[in-house]
């Protein structure tokens, strides 16, 4: 799965073999409910979420959709992708896709039996981009609440990501109103850095790391997230989790809060890390492959402290440091809120008062948001440090005390080097080849009434 993303056209998908959350938690008795992006391959229906492990599905099949007319274009593809379980979603034509993800996630909620316990994965098209011809989108009344960020594609994001905002709110207050949020744990997790500085025709920061989405630097791999729940000890909440952890770690991790016994999980690359979160006990990783790709020639590897690179994508175009901070550096001091005023409007908010009904207080304070902001440290550029070419030679970093990849170590320390790089050979001896696909020709949406569907069930026997 690991080269390239899986197209509209492509006959795979993540292989049936494989257990996934879902599968795990039907076992622990949970009903589970999908909304928004699959992208896991749809060319015959047994790939799709309803037998993935889903009781439900609301959403979109490839990797990203128009927001109003959820149209996926793709090369010369062009059809419309939006679906309730196996049926075409016409019905939301028109309307923005984060509030129509919104809209259902209440009423998941609302239906859903309290008596059983629920996942529900919600997986936003929020902030990715749409098509090549408007690839930034949300409500005009939106854009216009941010009058003083001078550049409109910035202006745009932040319009997406108050939207999102919105959802989230909604959310905690669905659960309040079920009372189920006293016995509920909230993740947020990204799957990459941030298109930052026009990279698929986005406008997301990444500041003050290097790189972005899909490239082997920080600002691609080292992605934001938080947990919250009640079950979460008081002297635990609002505090900064430095403990290595990689996305396979969520299975296991959401499987021991759940209930379920790690131990009778097999074969997994991830580890739980549900005890270091509710009591802080010492992380089980200690080292992360970030990426193998043969095909482009790259790989990234972290093994405590220390990261290796080797390679690069896009020729070294987008290997740089992307901002802005929309911080004080950028002379925007002046539409910073105070503190205080903060603070009234995190309580005001529909979050805030659902965890006043639960008898809890936000603890998204000023301090936590400014702790949170001030996490990454770059240190300082060295002068005796060789400069990174990573089409060249292997690059090092000392990732703990430079996160934001300054200063190549690469050549001070040749023993670490080969340490790191016996691990990525290891790791590489059990690759297996990518599953890609050509393009199939009679996956085309204009054979399917424009619509992107299981294609391959409805031809004749081959």
């Amino acid at each position: 799965m690991q080269h390239d993303v899986l197209y509209g056209y492509s006959r795979w998908g993540l292989p049936l073999n494989e257990t996934i959350l879902p599968n795990y938690f039907k076992q622990l008795g949970y009903k589970n409910y999908m909304l928004g992006k699959w992208h896991l391959g749809h060319f015959v229906k047994e790939y799709t979420p309803l037998y993935r492990g889903f009781d439900s599905h609301y959403g979109y099949w490839t990797g990203h959709q128009d927001y109003y007319d959820h149209t996926h274009v793709e090369g010369n593809s062009w059809g419309f992708d939006m679906r309730r379980n196996f049926s075409v979603e016409r019905e939301a034509f028109g309307k923005y896709t984060t509030r129509l993800i919104a809209k259902e996630t209440s009423q998941v909620i609302a239906n859903h039996n309290p008596a059983v316990p629920m996942f529900l994965y919600i997986a936003h098209l929020a902030v990715h981009s749409a098509n090549s011809h408007s690839p930034l989108q949300a409500p005009r009344e939106t854009i216009e609440m941010f009058p003083h960020i001078e550049n409109m594609d910035r202006r745009r994001f932040a319009a997406m990501v108050y939207e999102l905002d919105l959802t989230i709110g909604q959310l905690v207050q669905d659960l309040a109103t079920k009372k189920m949020l006293a016995n509920s744990i909230i993740i947020f997790s990204s799957d990459n850095g941030g298109p930052a500085a026009g990279f698929n025709q986005n406008a997301a920061s990444n500041w003050p790391l290097k790189g972005v989405k899909n490239t082997p630097w920080e600002g691609g791999v080292r992605a934001a997230g938080f947990v919250w729940s009640p079950v979460i000890p008081l002297v635990r909440r609002g505090q900064i989790m430095t403990n290595l952890m990689d996305i396979s770690d969520w299975l296991p991790t959401l499987y021991e809060a759940a209930g379920g016994e790690v131990s009778s999980l097999k074969n997994l690359d991830g580890v739980s890390q549900w005890k270091t979160i509710l009591c802080g006990a010492p992380s089980l990783r200690s080292h992360i492959l970030h990426n193998i790709d043969d095909q482009l020639g790259y790989a990234a590897l972290r093994k405590g402290n220390w990261k290796l690179v080797k390679g690069t994508t896009y020729g070294g175009k987008w290997d740089s440091w992307y901002g802005p901070s929309g911080r004080d550096d950028d002379h925007d001091e002046k539409n910073h809120m105070d503190p205080h005023e903060y603070k009234l409007k995190v309580k005001e908010s529909d979050a805030g008062r659902s965890l006043s009904v639960i008898g809890m207080t936000p603890e998204l304070s000023i301090d936590v948001i400014r702790t949170g902001v001030q996490a990454v440290d770059c240190g300082v550029k060295s002068e005796g440090s060789i400069a990174c070419e990573p089409l060249k030679d292997f690059c090092l970093f000392d990732i703990v005390n430079d996160p934001c990849e300054y200063n190549n170590l690469a050549h001070q320390k040749p023993d670490v080097v080969q340490d790191l790089l016996s691990l990525l050979n290891w790791y590489n001896g059990t690759a297996v080849e990518p599953l890609n696909t050509p393009p199939d020709p009679l996956s085309n949406p204009k054979y399917w009434n424009y619509t992107y569907t299981n294609w391959v069930d409805f031809l004749p026997l081959e």
